[in-house]
């Protein structure tokens, strides 16, 4: 399968690795019929596996279920240092995304890296409780 490739820019954000990653966000599920949803707490988790060098993230950003974008989580790229990791939450009172929300998430290095993007997502009922993740995909890259 080739890749698409993110074209050039020239908005500073040029590094010899950059990839667009897409994580898939459930904030709700369906339980029992079509017709009822059940709310969940969704954290994106973003780490740097990197024990030497930093990643840098231009955007962090969230859509809902029919591919409209929500929110920037970042106003302008930062980065993370080796070993770091950063959070994103969405609340389970939160019902913009739906149960088919993503993230778009590009990233830059100097070096190849594998960093770690994934969904966290949590709820509770009465007290049964669950989790589950989801894992982020490479949708375009350059290197």
């Amino acid at each position: 399968m080739k890749e698409n490739k993110i074209p050039s820019s020239d908005d500073g954000f040029n590094y010899p690795t950059k990839k667009e990653i897409y994580v898939p966000i459930y904030s709700d599920i369906y339980n029992k019929t079509k017709d009822f949803r059940f709310q969940l707490t969704a954290t994106l988790s973003i780490r740097n596996t990197s024990p030497k060098d930093s990643l840098f993230i231009k955007n962090v950003d969230y859509y809902n279920t029919d591919g409209n974008f929500v929110r920037g989580y970042i106003k302008q790229p930062i980065y993370l240092k080796p070993l770091e990791s950063i959070e994103y939450v969405i609340e389970e009172e939160d019902t913009a995304g739906g149960s088919g929300a993503n993230f778009l998430i590009t990233w830059g290095a100097n070096k190849p890296l594998v960093p770690v993007f994934q969904g966290v997502m949590v709820g509770v009922s009465g007290q049964q409780g669950f989790a589950f993740t989801t894992d982020g995909v490479i949708i375009s890259e350059t290197e």
